[in-house]
C-alpha cells in the first residue's frame, strides 16, 4: 500500500553531491518502463515459447504467469525504489542492504554487462534488421550500430526532459502502433479462430518442466519492468511515482504481449508458429499479405530503437551514482553546467557499448552476454528487500511490497531456475558476466585506496 511522506523525509540521505533535478513525472516514469520492457522479444520469442509449449491455451497462460512473476519482482523493487528514491537502482539497494562492495560489483555488472550489453545488443539487432530492406555488408552493419548509438546518446545528453520527451513520444506510437495492429488484424485479417482449438486438449502431456524452460524466453521479453527505480533521484514525488510506473507501465505490456500472442495465434496454426522465428513478421504476412510482412519488419526497427534511447537513458545513473561514492572513475560523477546530466557517464556508455558491438559482433553474441547477468541483478535486488527489512525495520517505507514474504520469493525460485537452466546450457557466456563482475574487484581496492 502507499503511504504520506514528504520529499524531504525521503532525500535525507540522499548523496549532497547529487546535482540532478527531479523533472520526470507519473507518465515520463511510465513510459520509460514500457519503453525499455518492449524492444524485440515479443516479435522473435513466440515462435520459441510454442515450441515448447505447443498448445494455444498453454501458450497464453505462460505469457500471462510471465507477467505476474515480473509483477513480484515489481513489488520488491516498488519498495526499495521508495525507500532509496535515488539514482543507481540495484547499486544502492544492495550497498544499503549488505555491503559497499555487494553493491560495487552488481553496479559494475548493470553498468558494464546488463545496460551496455543491451545497448549493444539492440543496436546490433537494429541494424540487422536494417539489413534486411539495405544491403549493408559488415563494415556497414558497424557503422550503422554505433551510429544509432551515438545518435540516441546525442540526445539524452542534452538534457533529461528532451530524452523523456522523444521517449514518450516514440513510446505512445509504439504503443498505437501495437494496438492497431491487433485491433486491424482480429477484425480484417486473414486467420482463423480454429487455430486456437483444441485449446488444451493434449495439454497434460506436456512435462511440467516444459513450462520453466518456455518462461526463460518470456521473462526475457518483460526484462526492463524496473527502469524507472535508476532514476528515482530525477522523479517527482518519488515514493509515490516510482511503484505506480512499475505498476502501471507492467500491466500496460502485460495486456499488449497478451493481445499480441492472441494475434499471432489467429493468424498462424500452432505448428506454424513454432517453425518460424521471426514470429511478428510471419503473422503480419500471414493476416494481411507480403506488404504486412514488412509492415511488421519496419514495426520492429521503430521498437528496437525506442527500447535503445530508453536503455541509454538509463545506464549512465548507475556509474554516476557509483562516481558519487567515490567508487567509479574519477569525473564520472560530473553534471553538465547548462543541461543538467550526467553528461561524462552517458559518454563513458556510449564508448562502452560501441567497444562491445565491435567486439562481439554478432547479435547473438551479445545477447547472451547480457541475459544471465540480469537474472543476477534482479534476484539480487529481490534478496536485497529481505535483508532490508531485516536490517532497517524502522526505516520509512513509502510503499511496502504486497505479498512480502511469499510473493517476492516465488520470483527469486523462478529466477534461480531460469540461471541454472542457462548455466547448464550456455556455460561460456554465463562465466563471461561472472568474469566481469569478478574483474571489478582490483578496481574496487584502487577506488577504496584512493578513497582512504
Amino acid at each position: 500500500m502507499l503511504c504520506e511522506g514528504t520529499l524531504d523525509a525521503l532525500d535525507h540521505d540522499r548523496h549532497p553531491a547529487d546535482r540532478l533535478a527531479r523533472e520526470l513525472g507519473l507518465l515520463d516514469a511510465t513510459m520509460l518502463v514500457v519503453a525499455s520492457i518492449i524492444g524485440a522479444g515479443i516479435f522473435l520469442t513466440p515462435g520459441r515459447v510454442a515450441d515448447i509449449l505447443p498448445h494455444p491455451g498453454l501458450v497464453l497462460a505462460a505469457w500471462a504467469i510471465g507477467g505476474l512473476l515480473s509483477l513480484a519482482g515489481a513489488l520488491a523493487n516498488a519498495e526499495l525504489g521508495a525507500m532509496f528514491p535515488h539514482a543507481g537502482g540495484d547499486y544502492v539497494y544492495l550497498r544499503e542492504a549488505y555491503h559497499p562492495l555487494a553493491g560495487f560489483l552488481v553496479g559494475w555488472l548493470s553498468f558494464f554487462v546488463i545496460y551496455a550489453g543491451t545497448v549493444a545488443t539492440l543496436a546490433a539487432g537494429f541494424a540487422d534488421g536494417l539489413g534486411s530492406f539495405v544491403p549493408l555488408g559488415t563494415a556497414g552493419s558497424l557503422a550503422v550500430a554505433a551510429g544509432i548509438i551515438v545518435v540516441t546518446t546525442a540526445i539524452n545528453y542534452s538534457g533529461v526532459r528532451a530524452g523523456a520527451r522523444v521517449n514518450n513520444a516514440a513510446t505512445a506510437v509504439k504503443i498505437g502502433a501495437l494496438l492497431a495492429v491487433a485491433v486491424a488484424g482480429l477484425a480484417f485479417g486473414k486467420g482463423s479462430l480454429a487455430h486456437f482449438h483444441p485449446l488444451l486438449a493434449g495439454a497434460e502431456d506436456v512435462p511440467a518442466r516444459h513450462l520453466g524452460l518456455a518462461l526463460s524466453p518470456i521473462l526475457f521479453s518483460y526484462l526492463g519492468w524496473n527502469a524507472s527505480v535508476y532514476v528515482g533521484s530525477e522523479i517527482h514525488d518519488p515514493g509515490r511515482t516510482i511503484p505506480r510506473s512499475l505498476f502501471l507501465g507492467l500491466a500496460l505490456c502485460t495486456g499488449l504481449y497478451l493481445a499480441l500472442n492472441a494475434l499471432y495465434l489467429y493468424a498462424m496454426p500452432i505448428a506454424a508458429l513454432r517453425a518460424d522465428p521471426r514470429t511478428g513478421e510471419a503473422a503480419a504476412r500471414a493476416l494481411f499479405g507480403p506488404a504486412g510482412g514488412t509492415l511488421a519488419a519496419l514495426l520492429v526497427l521503430a521498437s528496437v530503437a525506442g527500447c535503445l534511447h530508453a536503455t541509454i537513458l538509463i545506464g549512465p545513473r548507475i556509474a554516476y551514482a557509483m562516481a558519487l561514492d567515490g567508487r567509479f572513475f574519477r569525473g564520472v560523477h560530473r553534471v553538465h553546467a547548462a543541461r543538467g546530466t550526467p553528461h561524462v557517464a552517458i559518454v563513458v556508455q556510449a564508448v562502452v557499448a560501441i567497444a562491445l558491438v565491435l567486439v562481439l559482433r554478432r547479435f547473438r553474441s551479445v545477447l547472451d552476454y547480457t541475459t544471465f547477468a540480469i537474472v543476477l541483478a534482479t534476484m539480487a535486488d529481490t534478496g536485497a528487500l529481505y535483508a532490508l527489512r531485516w536490517r532497517q525495520p524502522s526505516r520509512r517505507r513509502p510503499y511496502r511490497a504486497w505479498g512480502y514474504p511469499l510473493v517476492p520469493a516465488l520470483y527469486l525460485a523462478a529466477n534461480g531456475g531460469i540461471a541454472g537452466a542457462m548455466l547448464w546450457g550456455s556455460p561460456l557466456e554465463c562465466l563471461v558476466a561472472l568474469g566481469v563482475a569478478l574483474g571489478a574487484l582490483p578496481f574496487w581496492m584502487v577506488f577504496v585506496r584512493r578513497a582512504a
